[in-house]
């Protein structure tokens, strides 16, 4: 069932990808600047960014760093400025940052970092694109998350909260916005290959390149879903076990990861 209007064509379409100098963010950045669109990338690498530019024609590289919201705006401004009538028809929130953590080793200025980029930084991004989404009555937000924010998970004591609140944000985003015409929808990767995910000390089962991933994103959004997560042979797993009472949950995530 589609929950958004589906996309059918990306010729001609801006998108605004946010965090996509490496990973996720770049792969579907490059993926889209293939089947037409006029892609915006931004992120604080400045010089990542700038090759991806040389190396796809036609494409822009706005550097930003999502903390600032006021350079966020002015991103956004920029970005604009690159479509013809002057909107945006995709903006994807992809920055992320990831630490592993336990009880036994909390930082709080670790874990508050964590909240700026993968949480405040997406409110950030909204002060800038809703009343442009809103006035326009069209276009698509999209949230990238993590299966890491459906439950608590061992080692992810800053990461998986911060990605729990943007599942429930995109969800309360959705119920404002569908009505208006506006797409949204919220990305759950399982593991990919990225520098992000080279910070784990532990077998990755289900493991994707950052291509797979921008494959499944991109055919989410053509589907019109809401929840886009992958690959599905083992998020629907993680997603049953959303349903556990705390009683089977705990002892369950335990045996599977060995803590």
């Amino acid at each position: 069932m589609s929950l958004n209007p589906q996309i059918t064509r990306w010729t001609g379409r801006t998108v605004w990808l946010v965090g996509a100098s490496t990973g996720i963010g770049q792969a579907t950045a490059r993926l889209l600047h293939a089947r037409g669109a006029r892609v915006v990338v931004s992120a604080r690498n400045a010089d990542a960014l700038s090759r991806f530019a040389a190396a796809h024609p036609g494409s822009v590289a706005l550097p930003v760093d999502v903390t600032d919201a006021r350079a966020l705006q002015d991103a956004h401004d920029a970005a604009c400025q690159v479509s013809p009538n002057g909107g945006l028809d995709l903006v994807m929130y992809c920055a992320g940052y990831y630490q592993p953590m336990r009880a036994d080793n909390f930082d709080l200025l670790e874990a508050l970092h964590h909240q700026r980029i993968n949480y405040d930084g997406a409110l950030n991004l909204l002060a800038a694109v809703l009343p442009t989404l809103r006035r326009q009555r069209s276009g698509h937000l999209s949230l990238v998350a993590s299966v890491a924010g459906f439950r608590g998970l061992p080692k992810a004591l800053a990461y998986g909260p911060t990605k729990a609140a943007l599942n429930n944000l995109a969800e309360t985003l959705y119920l404002d916005l569908h009505p208006l015409g506006i797409g949204v929808s919220v990305v759950n990767p399982g593991f990919v290959r990225t520098p992000m995910t080279a910070n784990n000390d532990f077998s990755m089962p289900a493991l994707l390149t950052p291509e797979q991933a921008a494959q499944a994103i991109v055919s989410g959004w053509e589907s019109g879903r809401f929840d886009i997560h992958f690959p599905r042979r083992f998020t629907w797993w993680l997603k049953l076990l959303r349903h556990l009472p705390h009683s089977l949950y705990f002892p369950a995530v335990s045996r599977f990861t060995g803590e």
